[in-house]
């Protein structure tokens, strides 16, 4: 198994260039990269209207239908004030209390004390681990409460309509073929850059072992699938009926800040990301295309910087400590 994937690293690996030798395209990249994703947006945004346009103005269509009874019914639009505010409470809950500088403070001395009776903790050796494994819980339960939290206002919606229904799945598989043969080249044509490779994967050690770096994998997984309901589910469904298609627009705007810190063309890339899997999520009512495209993607981003500073794992189990 472990000279299976050395072969398939070695025919995956980016052209490393020796220390201190940066590659002309890489040059070229650095010097238009402040413009780039304007290109990027001015070719892409066309683009994505003759695929999605329809399935915009529908969305338009019932919102001005679901306004126009709120104001025959001399009603106020409360969904926009109640869905923002959950939106805006989870964000700062999560960037404030859901981080690993918040874990070695506040998590970290309990989980310390408990080791001491429970060897099985092992904080020592996976010390960074449960740092992020407790990053991954406060995304999974702050993404999917705010639709439990929503349907204590709005009984009358199903929690299947946040994009959870599996139905047609299999009728739209072609368009999570077409987002990775766009997204894919892109990704192998950067995965030498020296910020993708330093970057990931987060878990530095993900190269220790395999157990290691499939842990690490599995709470990166589903923290992207309650990142998926959130954004592509909760969100722009919550506000579909009042904003129509400028539902799948303002959420790219927080989803694109949730990537600050990150290299500047992948934060970029998450404008159009986000514009795109909305209008995805929209389109076949579910959120399944989006979480496939993202985990296919975030997988290979791991694997390829691993492999490019040939630091994949090559043992199951980590060394004793």
């Amino acid at each position: 198994m472990i000279g299976t994937f050395s072969e398939l690293a070695s025919a995956l690996r980016p052209i490393a260039l020796p220390i201190g030798e940066v590659s002309p395209f890489h040059l070229v990249v650095e010097k238009l990269k402040p413009v780039l994703p304007i290109a990027a947006l001015l070719v892409v945004l066309p683009l994505m209207k003759k695929m999605f346009g329809q399935t915009w103005r529908e969305l338009d269509l019932e919102a001005q239908e679901a306004r126009a009874k709120i104001l025959e019914e001399k009603k106020n639009d409360t969904r926009p004030m109640v869905a923002l505010a959950i939106c805006a409470v989870v964000l700062t809950l999560q960037e404030y209390y859901g981080g690993r500088g918040y874990f070695e403070i506040g998590i970290k001395p309990t989980i310390l004390a408990l080791s001491e009776k429970h060897t099985w903790i092992k904080l020592a050796k996976y010390d960074e681990l449960w740092a992020y494994g407790w990053w991954a819980t406060t995304r999974v339960v702050g993404y999917v409460s705010p639709i439990f939290v929503w349907k204590l206002f709005y009984r009358e919606d199903s929690i299947l309509d946040f994009g959870l229904r599996t139905r047609g799945f299999f009728k739209h598989i072609w368009i999570y073929a077409l987002f990775l043969a766009i997204v894919l080249p892109a990704m192998f044509a950067v995965a030498s850059a020296p910020d993708f490779g330093s970057y990931y994967p987060f878990y530095k050690g993900a190269s220790r072992s395999w157990f290691d770096l499939l842990i690490w994998e599995s709470m990166y997984f589903a923290q992207f699938f309650a990142l998926e309901l959130f954004f592509r589910g909760f969100w722009v469904r919550s506000l579909a009926k009042s904003f129509g298609s400028g539902a799948i627009f303002a959420m790219a705007v927080p989803y694109c800040m949730i990537h600050f810190g990150k290299p500047y063309l992948e934060a970029c890339g998450a404008i159009i990301a986000g514009i795109a899997l909305g209008s995805l999520s929209m389109k076949t009512k579910s959120i399944y295309q989006g979480f496939l495209v993202h985990i296919t993607v975030a997988g290979l981003m791991d694997f390829l910087a691993l492999s490019h500073r040939s630091a994949l794992p090559k043992v199951f189990w980590p060394p004793i400590v």
